[in-house]
């Protein structure tokens, strides 16, 4: 797990409230230590191996207030499920594999071309946005033959 991390995380949830159980602590683990977005079940799956008596429900109330909190966020896929993910630092986008949902997050992007040509055809004032980009990572592509 990232330590740090993890640890921020679970004095974040004990200072608005929450007990830390074992349950929550499996949840935090996961998702701190992951360069994956993972959906519930994924996570009560994996969770419960490490810690077996895991219920679904505390999977999404764990999720719902670290999502509060901001300490998570939510990946929206065309399919229309959720998974989930550490929050980006600061102003990043992502770059997610539709295979494994690994996650690389990037910043630097320059698109104010494109608001500023968005904003005049279409007379919206742009104010911010959310980049999401999904394709296939290096270990999922297919070898170049």
């Amino acid at each position: 797990m990232n330590t740090d991390l993890g640890k921020e995380w679970l004095a974040k949830l004990q200072q608005s409230g929450y007990r830390l159980t074992e349950p929550r602590r499996a949840i935090v683990e996961l998702l701190a230590s992951s360069l994956r977005a993972m959906d519930p079940l994924a996570l009560f799956d994996a969770g419960r191996r490490a810690y077996p008596s895991l219920g679904l429900v505390t999977v999404y109330r764990t999720l719902e207030k670290l999502e509060e909190l901001g300490l998570i966020q939510r990946v929206h896929q065309p399919g229309g499920c959720n998974l989930y993910l550490r929050a980006s630092r600061g102003h990043e986008h992502m770059l997610i594999c539709t295979a494994c949902g690994q996650v690389r997050f990037f910043s630097g992007d320059d698109l104010r071309g494109l608001f500023e040509s968005l904003a005049q055809h279409s007379g919206y004032q742009i104010t911010e946005h959310w980049l999401q980009l999904y394709g296939l990572c290096p270990a999922c592509r297919p070898a170049a033959v």
